[in-house]
């Protein structure tokens, strides 16, 4: 039996579209923009401790989680650290898409998860076809990136504070 999940075309796309308009990355597009991004959006689910990705894998999709829940883990040569949780709303696997680098943790589900996905082969096709759509997508991940460093900074200061 294979592990590879299948990803399907959007079913009702009018049902996630508030949900788009709540997600960082799709900050001020217009709607024809977020119609060209909607068009190239999957869907996939996982079920409990399943993995979503692995460190060290290549990176192949921007995920976004329209239900359940998952966390980040990082292994640190055998000690599993959780990094971070993502529920309904949030978005992961943006910055090893853009940054074209292999994952640098894990995401696994806590509860079984329906995923919205956007493949790095799409977001390529955007570069060719928009530019103006995917400069505004890669400055709104580059936002988001910024606002996880900056709360990474604020974790690492009180964790070196502590000691």
């Amino acid at each position: 039996m294979s592990d590879e999940k299948i990803y399907k075309p959007l079913a009702n796309v009018d049902e996630i579209r508030p949900i788009l308009s709540e997600i960082a990355i799709f900050g001020g597009l217009n709607d024809r923009q977020l119609g060209e991004v909607v068009r190239l959006l999957k869907t996939v689910s996982y079920g409990t401790d399943e993995y979503v990705c692995k460190q060290g894998e290549a990176p192949s999709h921007i995920y976004i989680i329209k239900s359940g829940k998952v966390k980040v883990i990082y292994d640190s040569n055998g000690v599993l650290l959780e990094l971070a949780a993502f529920e309904t709303g949030d978005c992961f696997g943006e910055t090893s898409v853009i940054g074209i680098q292999a994952h640098s943790s894990s995401v696994v589900v806590i509860e079984p998860v329906d995923l919205i996905v956007l493949e790095r082969a799409a977001l390529l096709d955007i570069f060719e076809t928009d530019k103006e759509l995917f400069g505004l997508l890669i400055l709104n991940i580059a936002r988001e990136m910024s606002r996880r460093l900056y709360k990474l900074d604020e974790v690492v200061a009180k964790y070196v504070a502590s000691k």
